[in-house]
């Protein structure tokens, strides 16, 4: 009986995969081999015949390799996007849009007086004078809490060897859907909409582009940049240690 594993192993070596996907490669390769050898010595066939028919099918070993190499390392590339960047980013994102959502409903509310007088008829009274608490009370609640999740998505980006400007594009990820409206939105808006253009102005658009993509952002990084900081010389001790 021939030794498939072996005969797999010697036309595979050099395979630049991990050590523990090439004896899965080779493992799975030496099976489907030694099926088709048995099924061809059941259809009549000697034993050299049936194994060169086998190794036939194979092909060119060289093509095999590279088509090996090609898909395991794409499917690697594609593991590190997920663990480095595209899980870290979408906590941070969902974390910020949960955490704006519950300070709306469970936080300070809004709330509108009349210095006029002590009743809402006042509304009308002349000599009214409305005051309110700004809604920015909401906002910079919600401020607070960013360079917390900056912080986590960070250390997840950073804890899955992310380098530096994956874990800061994981970092400041909840702005960029606001950068996508005042980008491509806002004009689209601007275009179609002329009432929205009519009352639109220079200042008012630099505050919301200030309010929702330049403030998130730095509050976002003052939490992620000293997780990255902190993360990347404890690696280079590490690596200074294990040298």
């Amino acid at each position: 009986m021939r030794d498939w594993n072996q005969i797999v192993h010697q036309e595979l070596a050099g395979l630049r995969i991990d050590n523990s996907e090439t004896a899965q490669v080779v493992e799975e390769l030496a099976g489907h081999l030694e099926e088709n050898y048995r099924r061809l010595l059941r259809e009549g066939l000697g034993e050299e015949e049936a194994a060169r028919r086998a190794l036939a099918q194979v092909g060119s070993w060289q093509e095999l390799k590279r088509s090996i190499e090609f898909a395991r390392n794409k499917e690697a590339t594609m593991n590190k996007r997920v663990t480095q960047f595209w899980f870290p980013a979408f906590s941070t994102l969902a974390l910020s849009m949960v955490l704006l959502a519950v300070i709306q409903i469970f936080g300070p509310k809004p709330w509108m007086s009349s210095a006029g007088g002590p009743a809402w008829g006042a509304l009308r009274a002349p000599g009214f004078r409305l005051r309110m608490m700004p809604v920015a009370v909401i906002y910079f609640s919600w401020m607070v809490f960013l360079p917390f999740i900056g912080a986590l998505g960070a250390y997840l980006s950073k804890r899955a060897g992310g380098a530096t400007r994956t874990v800061l594009s994981s970092v400041v990820f909840p702005v960029f859907p606001y950068v996508a409206f005042f980008v491509i939105g806002l004009p689209l808006a601007l275009i179609l909409d002329d009432h929205v253009a009519h009352n639109i102005t220079i200042p008012a658009l630099f505050v919301g582009l200030s309010a929702w993509v330049i403030f998130p952002a730095i509050a976002l990084l003052a939490g992620g940049l000293p997780v990255q900081h902190f993360a990347s010389r404890r690696s280079g001790s590490a690596q200074i240690v294990g040298g």
